[in-house]
């Protein structure tokens, strides 16, 4: 189907939809850290708007090679690292300019990638020593700023794609029941559990995305 190439505009309009419906139960329990996830965003947006540019001039997948690497990395390194008793989590970064940056990179990696942010923002927080649950809340918090600028101007270039348009609604109608559900439910698993899966998930993505 001629939609197919289509990819990114729909997967990013997608992670739009789960930035805005997923953060809003994350924050009723208290697991979103709103001055991380601003500072974080804000960098996010204008790596975002660069990284559709570099897509123009840096081939997918030497882009997606960079992307899914660092996600194995991070899900090998959360996989490994070995929680003291009494204390499950490391003290987190709290430098400002440190997540501004990092949010510049996450955005330009994943805009010019087609990946979604939470996919490589999610572990990395996990890896700094933000608790799983603050580090979802904020991951798709994020992909709302960095899925914006991604998703203007991809569905600029598949404006002529009639097939894409009819599609989207259904698509995000679907997703967003998902998201909001997924996200409503999402603290009442085990933390450490959570932790687990975010690592085996990286790792068996990045997997399958580098070598199959």
């Amino acid at each position: 189907m001629a939609i197919f190439p289509f990819f990114r505009e729909i997967s990013f309009a997608a992670f739009l939809i789960s930035g805005i419906l997923g953060p809003v139960n994350y924050y009723k329990s208290g697991n979103l850290d709103l001055k991380t996830a601003g500072v974080l965003s804000a960098g996010s947006f204008v790596g975002a708007l660069a990284g559709v540019k570099i897509n123009l001039l840096i081939p997918a997948d030497t882009m997606k090679i960079i992307l899914y690497l660092i996600v194995l990395l991070s899900g090998i390194s959360i996989l490994l690292r070995k929680d003291k008793p009494g204390n499950t989590e490391k003290k987190a970064v709290q430098s400002v300019p440190f997540y501004l940056v990092l949010g510049a990179v996450t955005g330009a990696v994943c805009a010019a990638s087609g990946a979604g942010g939470p996919v490589l923002v999610m572990p990395i927080l996990t890896l700094l020593g933000i608790p799983a649950y603050t580090a979802v809340g904020i991951s798709l918090f994020d992909s709302i700023f960095s899925a914006v600028p991604s998703a203007a101007g991809y569905l600029i270039a598949a404006a002529g794609n009639k097939e894409v348009f009819l599609f989207l609604p259904v698509l995000l109608v679907a997703h967003g029941i998902g998201v909001f559900a997924g996200s409503k439910n999402a603290t009442k698993s085990n933390q450490t559990l959570l932790k687990r899966i975010v690592a085996v998930a990286s790792i068996a993505i990045a997997c399958i995305k580098l070598f199959l």
